[in-house]
């Protein structure tokens, strides 16, 4: 398929590339390619070659994991306006993690030798990515110690918080609105919980007023998600 050419604006709304420079931004114009996969399609499996970074333009792809006892841990859901495969990209190494398409999902592709060139073109961008990597190891870090250390509506509330930092960065408005297109299945494993509990705490979340559910819609209070979830705080 012909590169995909989407400009400055669409690059930079992603955190990885939102330092870089125009001529950088240009030059990824010309590299990517559009990739399109149909629902249940094995994108790229646990050690495979890591030779190409994901853009999500429609759709949503699962990232997982198969324990030794055959049960799927599911990472994390890659939606439109996130990536993935980044760190693979960065460092050469074999993917850590199996990559299926959720649903139907549209993308770009930026290859690891193309995306080799335009960082030895631009030394710059080692900065916007370094940046963008030790904010992915807080997120890891946090995503961690909520399925560790905290009861399920605390987990919740800290995926909620994460989600509207993600999609608003510093922009937040006062009362966000997520479009939360996961099932309860599918939150479930995120969660690290069952479907029973998930649902109990999407419904205490209500009922303490941090959000409010419109179909697939959920206004968030983030200051209420913030109290429950670091219970205990002052």
């Amino acid at each position: 398929m012909a590169p995909a050419r989407t400009g400055v604006a669409f690059w930079r709304s992603f955190a990885i590339f939102e330092g870089f420079e125009a001529d950088a931004i240009a030059t990824l114009d010309t590299i990517a390619m559009a990739r399109h996969w149909t629902a249940s399609e094995s994108i790229f499996q646990r050690g495979d070659d890591g030779d190409y970074l994901v853009v999500v333009t429609e759709g949503r792809i699962k990232l997982s994991l198969l324990t030794a006892a055959g049960r799927e841990l599911t990472l994390r859901y890659a939606e439109a306006g996130d990536i993935m495969g980044e760190l693979s990209l960065l460092d050469g190494a074999p993917r850590s993690a199996d990559a299926t398409a959720a649903t139907d999902t549209t993308g770009l592709i930026l290859m690891r030798g193309d995306f080799e060139r335009l960082q030895a073109r631009f030394p710059q961008t080692a900065t916007s990515l370094i940046r963008y990597l030790s904010q992915r190891l807080r997120d890891t870090t946090d995503q961690l110690e909520s399925i560790a250390l905290f009861e399920i509506e605390a987990r919740l509330a800290r995926f909620l918080l994460l989600s509207i930092r993600q999609y608003f960065g510093d922009d937040a408005p006062s009362m966000p609105q997520l479009r939360l297109d996961l099932s309860q299945t599918e939150l479930a494993g995120v969660l690290g919980a069952s479907r029973p509990k998930v649902n109990r705490a999407i419904v205490a979340l209500e009922d303490l007023g941090a959000i409010t559910r419109s179909g697939h819609v959920l206004t968030c209070d983030p200051e209420q998600l913030a109290l429950i979830a670091e219970p205990g705080a002052t």
